[in-house]
């Protein structure tokens, strides 16, 4: 085992006290989940603004400032999970080494140029990430941590909403 690898390990399971009367045990898995769902989110960030910064095409512009919409409030879920995961006593586990090792996502298509070529991209890795949260709302819910639930659910209805933006994009009549 690396000293990377043993390092993240301790890290994510170690959890300290606080007076949150959820289960050490249930904190543990619910962090666990957690910051599974922070790596997908940075990386999905960065893979975010890596189409921002190389779309082009007729409609640049417009797809140019969705895509930074779309980054801007992935960050602020970015923080909502670092957050959530040490009030219940764990270590976020946020940098981009971590979460390119752990993410949920496919690597980005760098080849892609086209405009409807990155929504496609980023629509794909969106669904990745709706479904991923779909399943956190589930074991959360099973956990008994409603609060946790309740930014899962949060989340993934604005992932829901940004998907449906991108996918009009493809939509023809």
């Amino acid at each position: 085992m690396t000293a990377i690898t043993h390092q993240q390990n301790t890290a994510q399971s170690l959890t300290y006290s606080t007076r949150i009367d959820l289960p050490t045990e249930v904190r543990s898995q619910v962090n666990t989940l957690l910051n599974q769902s922070l790596a997908t989110a940075i990386d999905l960030k960065t893979q975010i603004k890596c189409s921002h910064w190389n779309v082009k095409g007729q409609n640049f512009y417009q797809l140019h400032e969705l895509f930074d919409e779309i980054a801007a409030q992935i960050e602020e879920f970015i923080d909502l999970l670092a957050e959530r995961i040490v009030t219940l006593g764990g270590e976020a586990l946020g940098t981009a080494r971590i979460a390119a090792e752990r993410s949920e996502l496919p690597e980005y298509p760098f080849n892609t140029v086209d405009g409807m070529e990155h929504v496609a991209a980023l629509a794909d890795r969106l669904a990745i990430y709706a479904k991923s949260l779909r399943q956190n709302i589930d074991a959360t819910d099973q956990l008994g941590d409603m609060n946790t639930n309740d930014l899962f659910v949060e989340i993934s209805r604005a992932i829901d909403k940004r998907l449906w933006f991108l996918e009009a994009h493809l939509q023809h009549s």
